[in-house]
């Protein structure tokens, strides 16, 4: 077939395959559209539960104590701003990942993206392009690279009839191929798809966020209905002050701004890994990457550029270097670049010159050898096994570089190639091809060397050859094993050995399933459909851009400039996000747990709640709101420790525990004080706060300049507030006796806090 011959697919042909849904549309799984997020943000359970309380309070009248709604609506507004922001960044980056394919359609060459291929297509495929749809060779031949799809390097030359799969990539050569499956019928969209849907996200921020909300919203109710009912019968209450009383104890119970603070923390740190090229498909992949102490490394794009590069030249039978330059500059300048060796040469020795070619015989993987003749000579490159019948004379020095190099013999020849090799050939030297080691792998493996992240490496490559490389990037105490000659299971193999060479797709996912088992925190980086089991089992999954749709699809994480040395970027932010939101999670919950302990106790107690929501409002803004959102924008690169839920409960229920005790020492003191209602109400308010500003201290340990400027900050707002709006607060100012008593109180507060949170230490003491 000639290619006159191929017109390709009709525009009228085209359309009918789009009408019928022939297209090759993008199976990637979506970000939520604006629309999506601000239902989202807006339709949540606590809105429902905040704009209710709001709602009655608004119809008896007391229209200050709305002013908690106003933290609401600027959570809900943060939130979706947020989102939005984080969904325009990702779809930015995702549309900057999409690629082009070339079709010929009525008879002529088009470049289209490759979302708008259809059924029956004729793709263009040249050198260097990738396969982007299952296809069958009809014109033409090719070398192809299956790597990414089974794990094996070696081209394989497809010819006209021969199938062509996705996520492979043209070697060397051109043809033209009919397309046979789009979207999710291609082969990688099977696998990507498969592994997609049962990719399931492991985060302990989600488990923790999701138990606080499902329990308060048991409770919120019946406790509500109960202390409304007990309010309403104490002597001179009204309906209006008990609906304000009872919507105080609710609305401290619920932890707004929880959810605000990690979706905002969350959301920025996707923009921020923008900013290194790192596109983050699943948001609480952050969180599991934080906490990785096992990183699984493919060797080729990761640690090495997956190019070629000329290492050394090593001279035989005398042959001067001069005339060794000579030859490959000419076999560079001349020859097609079509394999990964030729494209090294060509890269360090091509040189133009004026020789006349009489033939090139161009490298296949059958023959594993290419030549060119020249008018008075012809040069060979090739495996020196195939181009030489014995090669005893130089198997010493075989034996010392292949196992560091890939070797390539040049020989010469007096007589023409007539695309065989000459039998007189002269050996001229060995050229040791080397795949190039990133400039800054060896900084970014002493990274994870210095967090105690222990590193494997699991590749389709000769272990050996992936050991010297594991040696050369730093990586210490290097033992390999061949999963080809193993007999041994993964559990007992996975601990002892850092290097796995010629390993299986299902041999890396047993590797990775067996070290979790163990324990260990894995984070898996690969780039073919060979990785895709491994990459969805793995507990955070990093994928290189130039790899497979597979790859890409299943994976959380993506690398957009293939730049491994990103990933302790990645993990600084992680650990800068969780820390924070750990921290400032205690805040949080420090408020719902006091507010529902009072809201108990208040159901079976003859007396007032001891807040309106106002007052809360004071309280939780100095004490919760202002450091909360501050301390998350933190940095913070420290490792992670502990569970999220263990460490959060060890900081807010000491606080919590003191802030009831300190409400009820007065309540108890009101009658032989001789205390007023807005006396209590007040010392409530300050004892609250103060004991709120103790929790704020022990986080802010140890104290820098930002953290010295937001305390200081907080406690002369909070003072401020009170002394100058005191009346719309619904506070009084202390007489010097109710001071005194106020000093006595939050000494007492100190000692009960220290107490309990010693308490709580030896109760919730983990080990890291």
């Amino acid at each position: 077939m000639i290619m006159e011959t191929i017109k390709g697919l009709t525009t009228k042909e085209v359309k009918q395959r789009i009408d019928e849904g022939k297209v090759n549309y993008n199976t990637d799984v979506k970000t939520k559209t604006i629309g999506q997020i601000i239902f989202t943000n807006f339709f949540t359970w606590f809105n429902f539960l905040n704009l209710a309380i709001a709602f009655v309070i608004f119809m008896v009248g007391s229209y200050k104590n709305m002013l908690f709604m106003g933290v609401v609506i600027c959570n809900t507004v943060i939130s979706t701003f947020q989102e939005i922001r984080s969904k325009r960044t990702v779809d930015k980056l995702s549309l900057l990942n999409e690629k082009k394919a070339t079709v010929i359609r009525n008879g002529k060459e088009e470049e289209i993206d490759i979302y708008k291929i259809v059924l029956d297509d004729v793709l263009k495929l040249k050198s260097g392009n990738q396969i982007v749809t299952d296809s069958k060779v009809i014109d033409g031949e090719v070398l192809v690279n299956e790597s990414l799809i089974t794990g094996e390097s070696d081209a394989i030359l497809k010819k006209e009839g021969d199938e062509l799969l996705s996520g492979s990539f043209i070697v060397s050569g051109t043809c033209y191929a009919k397309v046979i499956h789009v979207a999710k019928d291609n082969y990688a969209s099977k696998i990507s798809s498969e592994a997609k849907y049962l990719k399931r996200v492991h985060s302990e921020i989600m488990f923790f966020i999701n138990r606080i909300i499902k329990y308060i919203s048991i409770a919120i109710i019946p406790v509500g209905t109960l202390l409304f009912l007990n309010q309403i019968d104490l002597p001179g209450n009204t309906f209006n002050t008990a609906v304000v009383n009872v919507g105080a104890a609710l609305i401290g119970m619920i932890p707004e701004g929880l959810v605000l603070l990690t979706s905002t923390v969350l959301a920025i740190s996707v923009i921020r890994l923008a900013k290194y090229k790192v596109l983050v498909q699943e948001l609480y992949c952050i969180e599991n990457l934080a906490r990785v102490d096992t990183i699984c490394l493919d060797k080729t794009g990761t640690l090495t550029k997956g190019t070629m590069e000329v290492h050394d030249v090593v001279p035989l039978n005398l042959t001067k270097m001069s005339d060794i330059t000579d030859a490959l500059g000419m076999i560079g300048y001349n020859m097609e670049n079509d394999n990964q060796t030729m494209d090294a040469i060509k890269r360090k020795y091509a040189r133009k010159n004026d020789y006349k070619v009489v033939e090139i015989v161009p490298f296949s993987s059958e023959k594993k050898w290419s030549g060119i003749s020249y008018e008075k000579e012809s040069f060979v490159l090739g495996a020196p096994e195939i181009l030489l019948k014995d090669t005893s004379k130089i198997k010493k020095e075989l034996d010392n570089y292949a196992v560091h190099n890939r070797v390539v013999l040049l020989a010469k020849s007096k007589h023409k190639l007539n695309k065989t090799i000459p039998r007189d050939l002269e050996v001229m030297a060995l050229i040791l091809i080397k795949d190039q080691i990133r400039k800054d792998a060896k900084s970014t493996i002493n990274y994870f060397k210095d967090q105690n992240v222990d590193l494997k490496i699991i590749s389709g490559d000769n272990p050996i050859t992936v050991a010297n490389i594991a040696k050369e990037v730093g990586i210490e105490n290097v033992n390999y094993i061949d999963m080809s000659k193993n007999n041994l299971s993964a559990k007992e193999i996975c601990e002892k050995y850092n290097v796995f060479g010629r390993g299986k797709p299902d041999e890396k996912k047993a590797l990775v399933l067996a070290l979790k088992s163990y324990g260990h925190t894995v984070a898996m980086t690969g780039d073919g459909v060979n990785d895709v089991l491994a990459l969805k089992e793995a507990d955070c999954s990093v994928a290189m851009n130039s790899g497979s749709d597979a790859a890409r699809n299943v994976s959380q994480l993506v690398l957009l400039d293939n730049n491994f040395s990103s990933m302790p970027k990645v993990v600084g932010e992680g650990r800068r996000s969780i820390n924070n939101i750990q921290r400032s999670s205690s805040l949080f919950l420090c408020k719902t747990i006091y507010a529902t302990l009072l809201a108990l106790i208040f159901v079976f107690l003859n007396t007032n709640y001891p807040f309106i929501p106002i007052q809360l409002s004071l309280t939780s803004m100095v004490t919760i709101g202002i450091p909360s959102f501050v301390l998350a924008l933190e940095p913070n690169n420290e490792k992670i420790k502990g569970k999220i839920l263990i460490n959060v409960l060890q900081k807010s229920v000491p606080t919590a525990l003191t802030i009831v005790f300190g409400i009820m020492l007065i309540y108890f003191m009101q009658g032989p004080l001789m205390l007023s209602a807005s006396q209590v109400s007040t010392l409530c308010v300050l004892v609250t706060g103060a004991t709120g500003f103790m929790l704020l201290f022990y986080i802010c340990l140890p104290f820098n300049k930002l953290r010295t400027a937001l305390f200081a900050f907080v406690v002369i707002l909070f003072v401020s507030l009170i002394i100058g709006f005191k009346n719309f607060f619904s506070l009084v100012l202390p007489t010097p006796h109710i001071f005194i008593l106020l000093i006595i109180l939050i000494m007492i507060q100190v000692t009960v806090f220290n107490f309990l949170t010693k308490i709580c230490n030896k109760l919730f003491k983990q080990k890291d």
